[in-house]
């Protein structure tokens, strides 16, 4: 590695709630180093492109999911975590919507498949975890704390859901997101005090009451 040289990448981290569970959307990597690996979605940034359009690229190009709100996570710099050479990398979160989540997942590129996962089984410390290539462990760990942060005070969740919802089923995706219970109550009051969402005329008709749809108001 010549001193004083390096190159930037980015990896994405994409969750979404799948099975009443939250997961993350991995390749299995079909090249050197940790070849057959399962790994973020990522790659190097081309010489006239920016990290929000490499995030982009190679997202598409390695599971074809494409059309993603992507946000920067944060830039994992650590000298040795790439063998290669000295790789930065500008690590990004993106959120499937729920009506989105049967979409065809397929690898592509240097991916030699792509595939959902359950979060809480990557980030085991038991035995039978998945083992991620790089220090993809890492970025993932830290896009799941700002996600549940997010989660708290901001919007964020409802990208996990469909366009139109129930505050049921919003309330679903938030304990999914947090891990734990929310209390009916106060989730709908916190709802109604920050103003996240939108009542509509519309209603879904089921087995049950009808309940009345809503829409995210920031999205």
């Amino acid at each position: 590695m010549t001193e004083g040289r390096y190159a930037v990448a980015v990896d994405v981290v994409v969750f979404a709630v799948r099975d009443a569970e939250l997961q993350v959307l991995l390749i299995r990597r079909g090249i050197e180093p940790f070849c057959d690996r399962w790994a973020l979605p990522g790659g190097f940034v081309r010489a006239r492109e920016t990290v929000e359009e490499a995030a982009a690229r190679e997202l598409e190009e390695e599971t074809r999911v494409k059309g993603l709100y992507l946000e920067q996570l944060q830039t994992f710099s650590a000298p040795d975590r790439d063998p290669r050479e000295r790789v930065i990398s500008v690590a990004h979160v993106a959120l499937l919507p729920a009506d989105r989540t049967k979409d065809a997942v397929e690898g592509g590129s240097d991916a030699r498949e792509a595939a959902w996962h359950r979060v809480s089984t990557v980030l085991s410390r038991k035995s039978r975890r998945v083992a991620l290539a790089f220090d993809h462990e890492a970025i993932l760990g830290v896009a799941l704390e700002r996600l549940r942060a997010r989660t708290l005070s901001t919007a964020v969740a409802f990208r996990l859901l469909p366009r139109e919802f129930t505050l049921s089923e919003a309330q679903r995706v938030h304990e999914i997101v947090l891990g734990h219970p929310v209390d009916k109550v106060t989730f709908r009051r916190r709802l109604a005090a920050l103003a996240l969402v939108r009542e509509t005329p519309r209603m879904r008709h089921g087995p049950h009451r009808p309940a009345r749809l809503y829409v995210a108001a920031d999205l």
